[in-house]
């Protein structure tokens, strides 16, 4: 039986999602905290894996677990076995992680694969007078004003289908061919600068990067036509932003009847040739 869980955590204390030996990690906790509620080892498999100081309000995972294992876990609580997985989960995880849902799932779902899209968020304010010190753990404070209007130029030419190799921190056997399908950004009404990046999946470091070079390009380092120069040249060289102003946002999926498709296209390794057609 195939569980979905959807959760959110502030990254500020973990050394990322994945786990590691002595080090808090989101993922560390989630499976010590099922492991207690299952009475046995369980592993998840996550969306998107956020590196160190990465928040995330719409982070998926899979587990799975067998009829009588959830059947036990719900012991006398008189709703749904998920319902009462959430609430027990809930009960044993640092205040920092929560878990919102769990439902049953066709086994053909993946938490990581049979992802559409995923959507993150990242917040700036630069302005000093902006600059709230009970949200400096999720907001980056800019010294220098940031021009959106240049930024959201700048952004256009990296949008579609493109090695975003000058972006990404580059992992033996890896593409670095993605689908971005939104890359914007706006400032809200109480000043915040909000930048949204989609796309069907991210390369390590990716989204910091693209952030990192168009801030250059808002406080007018570096010309409007600057990163889309990056972009083509497939060479390391936009620096990677602080990590804290991140969050993933949302994670879009397909129907369950479209689920195995997916898969199927999510597993074939893309290459260059579909950058030429």
């Amino acid at each position: 039986m195939r569980i979905r869980i959807d959760l959110a955590y502030d990254g500020t204390d973990f050394k990322g999602w994945a786990r590691q030996p002595d080090l808090r990690t989101v993922q560390g906790e989630l499976e010590a905290a099922l492991g207690s509620v299952v009475r046995e080892p369980v592993a998840v498999t996550c969306a998107g894996r956020t590196d160190t100081g990465v928040h995330a309000r719409g982070q998926v995972v899979h587990i799975d677990l067998t009829p009588e294992l959830l059947t036990a876990v719900a012991g006398r609580y008189e709703g749904l076995p998920t319902d009462a997985l959430v609430r027990r989960l809930n009960g044993l995880l640092p205040g920092d992680i929560r878990v919102a849902r769990a439902y049953v799932v066709p086994d053909e779902f993946d938490a990581r694969f049979s992802a559409l899209w995923r959507r993150y968020a990242y917040r700036i304010v630069d302005s000093v007078e902006l600059v709230d010190p009970l949200t400096r753990n999720h907001v980056l404070a800019w010294p220098r004003a940031l021009d959106i209007e240049a930024m959201n130029a700048a952004s256009a030419p990296l949008v579609g289908l493109n090695d975003y190799a000058s972006f990404c921190k580059k992992r033996e056997g890896a593409t670095t061919i993605r689908q971005v399908t939104e890359l914007s950004w706006r400032r809200q009404s109480d000043g915040i600068i909000v930048g949204t990046v989609v796309a069907d999946a991210f390369c390590h470091s990716m989204v910091r990067s693209l952030v990192g070079c168009l801030i250059a390009v808002g406080e007018g380092r570096k010309p409007v036509e600057w990163a889309e120069e990056v972009l083509a040249g497939r060479v390391r060289e936009s620096a990677v932003i602080a990590a804290h102003g991140l969050t993933l946002e949302e994670v879009g999926y397909p129907a369950d009847e479209d689920l195995g498709a997916r898969l199927a296209i999510t597993m074939n390794r893309r290459t260059e040739d579909e950058l030429d057609g």
